[in-house]
């Protein structure tokens, strides 16, 4: 594979002859979905239905329930719960999309039907050094979102005018996530002409702020409180900041999926912090969320540090060590790196 400035497009007639012989499609996205996730996901699949394909998204395993209004969300199959639905249905896919994730290591189990498929692997997404496990490539690593790459994937297949209202909503939704409501670098006037484009189809978009950003639990908010309270740890002349919580104190306030998205960047936004990390206690493993700003990138740290990888300014890893250790290792990093 062969980049230039971010960029890895394959000709796209060859991508077009490929889907216009297939009918049986799989669309896939990573581990614990975010909102690019579902939102590529579901505006692909609501596209090529109208394109008369027989699609189906497979997820690894459950997103927020914030997510869960975007139209087609009631048609997701569940790896981890519908396991055996879902192999069947791999296995008798002609084409399988890998959105908004650049390795096979990014999907858990559901990796093991994809690597044995015979499908063309066709891979939409925007993160850092895209590993060579597909046939065609739609890759830019300067891109804001996976889903605006969608909107510009679509357009490359010259069915802009399939875009309706269903649709927008889902590309509105993970452009609006991943770039931070439009506040991070990688926004750019392309974006904005896009978001544009959305609206004027209908695209409400105080509403979906609303149900993505205005619909938290009580346990959420007293959460967040308590996390910033308590277990917010600054380390000021590093330029760094940190906040960590213990599958115990998750419990104690009645966790769910989603309830620490967009946590760390609490962190972040406090003056003079360079670099902050969120550090989650799981059944199996330590998880980190890493956030930077200025001219400090952090999917160097991920990748060196901590089994992982993503944007430079926005990047996960995990560890197999006890939450002590994760949070030991974490500040040497961060006393050693800025």
């Amino acid at each position: 594979m062969i980049f230039h400035q971010g960029f890895l497009f394959d000709k796209m007639d060859e991508i077009k002859a490929e889907l216009k012989k297939s009918n049986s499609i799989v669309i896939t996205t990573h581990k614990s979905p975010d909102g690019d996730a579902i939102g590529s996901s579901l505006a692909l699949y609501h596209f090529l239905k109208k394109e008369g394909k027989d699609v189906t998204v497979v997820v690894p395993d459950a997103f927020p329930d914030f997510l869960n209004w975007m139209d087609g969300c009631d048609k997701i199959v569940y790896y981890d719960t519908q396991t055996k639905l879902a192999n069947e249905i791999i296995g008798k896919s002609e084409v399988i999309f890998s959105l908004d994730y650049n390795s096979l290591t990014r999907i858990s189990d559901l990796r093991n039907p994809i690597e044995k498929s015979n499908a063309t692997k066709i891979v939409i997404d925007h993160h850092q050094d895209p590993k060579d496990f597909a046939n065609h490539y739609f890759v830019d690593t300067n891109s804001c979102s996976t889903c605006q790459l969608i909107y510009e994937f679509i357009e490359k297949l010259e069915g802009l005018d399939k875009i309706d209202k269903a649709i927008g909503e889902c590309i509105y939704c993970g452009i609006m996530t991943d770039t931070g409501s439009f506040r991070y670098p990688s926004t750019t006037s392309k974006t904005h002409q896009i978001i544009a484009h959305l609206i004027d189809l209908g695209v409400e978009n105080s509403k979906i702020h609303q149900a993505v950003y205005d619909n938290s639990s009580e346990h959420r908010l007293r959460l967040l409180g308590y996390a910033l309270t308590k277990k917010m740890v600054v380390l000021s002349e590093h330029k760094a900041a940190y906040i960590s919580l213990s599958e115990e104190e998750l419990k104690r306030f009645s966790f769910k999926i989603g309830d620490v998205e967009g946590l760390v960047n609490y962190a972040l936004s406090i003056n003079g912090i360079k670099f902050a990390a969120l550090i989650i206690e799981k059944e199996d493993m330590i998880s980190l969320s890493l956030r930077s700003k200025g001219d400090f990138y952090v999917n160097k740290i991920a990748n060196n540090h901590f089994n992982g990888g993503g944007h430079i300014y926005a990047a996960g890893g995990m560890l197999e060590t006890s939450l002590e250790e994760a949070i030991i290792r974490l500040e040497t990093v961060m006393k050693t790196n800025i």
